[in-house]
């Protein structure tokens, strides 16, 4: 077997109680890489402050932070569209996906800037960053995550700091159960499961596979955007 593509990491992830953001972490570690992964239970980062106060706890834990992945996203369900949503609800998406996801890589970019450190940053976005999902609240934070993960991959890049995306297909959790012909719109013919997802998040991570990698979002998503949207189920 050869040398773990993460050897000597230490990775922040959100979100890593369940889902995606549970797998990532798992595969972190399978890596060789040092995981805290933290959850709601752990942080809220719906409420003020908590950014900040997580990157303190972190760095205090891992001391040299290397890979930070931001998974966290709150619970939603398929009746909150754009005239039901409400503004908590709104202010609650924003705040953990976009708020706090930008927070937090700003102060670990400044972290791993100041040691010197060649790190990796992941958002978990969406097929939703650029087509209506009818959530508004969580297609507006996808979105928002994507041109923030653009923004720092070019203030960070200088200081040897890769700053990517990855775009999940359809993947049953967090309320979203999918309807029944969606199996129909894609191309491999099965929603995702969590463990389809975190292996190109390592390869993207590392610097064997993505070392030349910032700026960009990969889709793993089976070919779901291979249709239209308004297509009749093919």
């Amino acid at each position: 077997m050869g040398e773990p593509l993460l050897a000597d990491d230490r990775a922040l992830v959100t979100g890593a109680a369940q889902g995606i953001g549970q797998a990532i972490a798992r595969a972190l570690e399978a890596e060789g890489a040092r995981v805290w992964g933290v959850d709601r239970r752990d942080f809220d980062l719906s409420l003020p402050g908590s950014a900040s106060s997580l990157v303190k706890t972190a760095i205090d834990k891992l001391q040299d932070i290397s890979i930070f992945v931001h998974a966290a996203s709150p619970p939603r369900k398929e009746d909150q569209t754009a005239l039901a949503v409400s503004e908590a609800q709104w202010r609650e998406m924003l705040e953990v996906n976009l708020n706090s996801g930008f927070l937090i890589a700003q102060a670990l970019g400044r972290h791993m800037r100041e040691k010197k450190i060649r790190g990796r940053m992941l958002f978990v976005t969406s097929l939703h960053k650029d087509s209506p999902r009818n959530l508004p609240h969580y297609s507006a934070s996808k979105a928002g995550q994507t041109m923030v993960m653009k923004e720092l991959a070019r203030a960070l890049g200088p200081h040897g700091i890769r700053v990517n995306a990855l775009a999940p297909g359809a993947v049953p959790g967090a309320g979203f159960k999918g309807s029944p012909g969606l199996v129909k719109r894609i191309a491999l013919g099965r929603v995702a499961k969590p463990a389809d997802i975190a292996p190109m998040a390592v390869a993207i991570l590392s610097e064997k596979y993505g070392g030349y990698m910032t700026g960009s979002t990969v889709v793993v998503d089976g070919g779901l955007a291979l249709y239209n949207w308004l297509e009749a189920n093919p």
